[in-house]
């Protein structure tokens, strides 16, 4: 039976060791071009290290190295953040997948969302689904370098997940996933913090949104920030968490926070064991 040894061949020793050497883990096309001196035995190369598992393609012409401490053989699989992350080399992974990377809720998202400042078409990448999320530069901040696996992923901070998320619930699950999210950040992570990060996303929405879910979930947090989240939300400021209308049963108006939540609140509370101050 023929095995999946991942033995190389002089060409291929000779790029995998230039990336080692250079502690390279993302190879362009034009790089292994570069290397090894010609086009033809450059996409030969690249082909046999994809096929023997050296090698992942993330996109046309950029692939990343696997590392050798995986062994001898390819065994097909490998690390989703890391290869999420790889593929636009200014990007984050945020919303639900970093959620559940730093511990706010056990769920798992099926894709992963990456932001990005251009727009960038989704793909598979090693049998998972990755999204990508155009934001302006004034929300593309707040991320911070992980070691996965001896690689540097790009992921937003606490703060930062738990602030994307209340700003585009449909990117975290669903109000009721983003009550969880919210719920589990509110363990650990500075409110303060939180708070820095939302103003300085500079919006209302968002705001009135994040507000209502850390009364909701019993996060305890100085007066000042709540002072401060309510001074840059104006008067007559209107904004939805939910469907787009009110059904029977849905909560309705949130005057504190000029929010119509258009989800029954007990839908919303029902992956939390108890909110904070109840018996």
């Amino acid at each position: 039976m023929e095995t999946n040894l991942r033995t190389l061949g002089p060409q291929e020793a000779r790029l995998v060791l230039s990336l080692r050497e250079q502690e390279k883990t993302i190879v362009t096309a034009a790089e292994a071009i570069a290397a090894l001196g010609s086009e033809r035995t450059a996409r030969k190369v690249l082909h046999n290290l994809i096929r023997k598992g050296w090698l992942t393609r993330l996109k046309p012409g950029r692939y990343m190295l696997l590392p050798p401490e995986r062994g001898p053989e390819n065994f097909g699989e490998s690390n989703a953040l890391a290869l999420a992350s790889a593929i636009v080399e200014t990007s984050y992974v945020g919303w639900w997948a970093a959620a559940a990377f730093h511990g706010f809720t056990t769920q798992r998202p099926t894709a992963i969302v990456v932001a990005v400042l251009k727009p960038t078409p989704a793909r598979i990448v090693e049998g998972t689904e990755v999204r990508f999320v155009s934001l302006t530069t004034r929300k593309f901040f707040g991320f911070e370098s992980y070691e996965l696996y001896g690689r540097s992923v790009n992921l937003s901070s606490p703060p930062k997940t738990v602030v994307d998320c209340v700003d585009r619930p449909d990117l975290a699950g669903g109000p009721a996933e983003l009550a969880r999210i919210v719920f589990g950040a509110s363990i650990d992570v500075e409110p303060e913090a939180v708070a820095v990060d939302a103003l300085a996303m500079d919006s209302t929405a968002l705001l009135q949104r994040l507000g209502y879910l850390m009364d909701l979930v019993g996060w305890r947090y100085p007066d000042h920030v709540r002072r401060q989240l309510r001074q840059r939300i104006a008067p007559s400021a209107r904004a939805v968490l939910g469907r787009s209308e009110r059904r029977p049963g849905d909560l309705g108006y949130v005057p504190d926070w000029g929010l119509f939540v258009h989800v029954a609140e007990r839908d919303l509370l029902a992956d939390i064991p108890r909110r904070r101050g109840e018996p």
